[in-house]
């Protein structure tokens, strides 16, 4: 009975560890905050570049540079005047994870070659299935999804629902500039 029993606690005490081993995040915004909790264990190389960014105080100062309603809010790479900050390199794209793009999930952002993410990501509003991995080839490879919102989908919505405009060559970008204050682990 015994043995039953310290088995039993050794087993809660590991999925205590584990649920705590999920990286929470505040990101305060000038719309209002947004907690998320990052997914290390499906996404482990976005994660940690999700969270040298963040150590490095990259994050803050940033705008949320493309906003689209019904589909997502995307940043993390501008400053308020459309400055492109310099990142680190390029990562592995992890989206063959299981993960998926649905409403309140945070992905990375990437160009046309699906190894290209580096500072930039975005939050979902909708469920984008397009957006999902199908295959390990140009067109399949997705988009990779290493979170989600815990707290603040609210203010997630108000963003996407901002008035845009078309700003030195950009699209969707919101006409007042909805600043990422700071982005910092919590825990």
């Amino acid at each position: 009975m015994k043995l039953k029993t310290f088995v039993l606690a050794t087993l809660l005490a590991a999925g205590s560890l584990n649920a705590q081993a999920q990286t929470r995040v505040l990101m305060e915004t000038s719309a209002g905050n947004i907690e998320l909790l990052l997914d290390e264990q499906k996404a482990p190389k976005t994660v940690a570049n999700f969270v040298q960014y963040v150590n490095k105080g990259f994050y803050n100062q940033t705008i949320f540079h493309r906003v689209i309603d019904g589909f997502m809010i995307q940043g993390g790479g501008f400053t308020s005047d459309m400055v492109q900050k310099p990142t680190a390199p390029a990562i592995e794209n992890e989206a063959n994870n299981g993960l998926k793009n649905e409403v309140g999930t945070i992905a990375m952002a990437r160009t046309g070659d699906p190894h290209s993410a580096t500072s930039q990501f975005f939050i979902n509003v909708n469920n984008n299935k397009p957006l999902d991995y199908t295959s390990s080839t140009m067109q399949g490879y997705g988009y990779a999804v290493f979170g989600k919102v815990s707290k603040g989908m609210d203010v997630v919505n108000q963003i996407a629902r901002t008035r845009t405009t078309m700003r030195l060559m950009h699209q969707d970008v919101p006409v007042k500039p909805i600043v990422i204050k700071s982005v910092k682990i919590i825990k």
